[in-house]
């Protein structure tokens, strides 16, 4: 059992066919912290639209949370943009140790805050033209699908490191690319206006942690393929982990 001050995760898009709600659950169990974020994305609102797929691990992954608030884990849900059916309600308290909010500042032990949230915000796609980005979120279905298949290929040739077409053409993609420095660029410019040293975001399912102009950029990843959480420890580091 491993113990930080802080975890937080995003882009877990329970009620959907590649959530990896399964890992997620074995991390929760086998890490604690004082603070626990769910960075937006934990449920995915527009599968239920879709095609929702909603397994007992999902269930197991909420019952898990809810334990750990009860216990006297400070758990903060952020929304996000497929959980945003929940922002009408916002802020809400339920119980002494479950906050679910839209956005959150966070004072870290290095003395440093930092402005959480999902970070749909800074996704100009997501704001102005919802419908592509659904049609987005369609195509990306389709490469997940794709995923089973060619590694079932690839471990008849006694190939059996896992390997994602979807993570590759993201990382590898010019237009990919150029979105994502973009995402980073005008989330940090925003956290500098607004006061903040750095920001906590989701959304671009890309775990990473840099500096950019002088503000911290931190990104939990996803739960989906890469399982990454960004964790906070008591000397005051951060880093990434990841599930393998």
């Amino acid at each position: 059992m491993k113990n930080y001050k802080s975890i937080f995760i995003s882009d877990v898009h329970l009620g959907t066919k590649h959530s990896q709600a399964d890992k997620l659950l074995d991390f929760i169990k086998e890490n604690e912290a004082e603070n626990f974020y769910l960075v937006g994305d934990i449920i995915d609102g527009w599968a239920i639209k879709q095609k929702f797929r909603w397994k007992q691990s999902h269930s197991d992954v909420i019952q898990k949370v809810l334990r750990s608030a009860r216990k006297g884990t400070n758990v903060y849900y952020i929304t996000g943009n497929h959980d945003e059916f929940l922002r009408s309600f916002l802020p809400l308290l339920m119980g002494d140790n479950l906050h679910i909010v839209n956005d959150i500042e966070y004072e870290a032990l290095n003395g440093k805050n930092y402005f959480v949230t999902h970070g749909d915000m800074f996704d100009s796609m997501t704001i102005t033209k919802k419908w592509l980005t659904i049609f987005g979120d369609m195509g990306y279905e389709f490469l997940l699908n794709l995923n089973p298949i060619i590694n079932f290929v690839r471990r008849l040739f006694g190939i059996k490191r896992y390997w994602s077409l979807s993570a590759q053409l993201k990382d590898n993609l010019r237009n990919s690319l150029d979105f994502i420095k973009d995402y980073e660029n005008i989330s940090t410019q925003y956290a500098k206006q607004a006061g903040y040293d750095g920001v906590i975001c989701g959304h671009i399912h890309k775990a990473d942690i840099k500096t950019i102009e002088g503000v911290e950029y931190m990104n939990t990843g996803d739960w989906v393929e890469s399982c990454t959480a960004l964790v906070e420890n008591f000397d005051g580091t951060w880093e990434v982990v990841r599930v393998l």
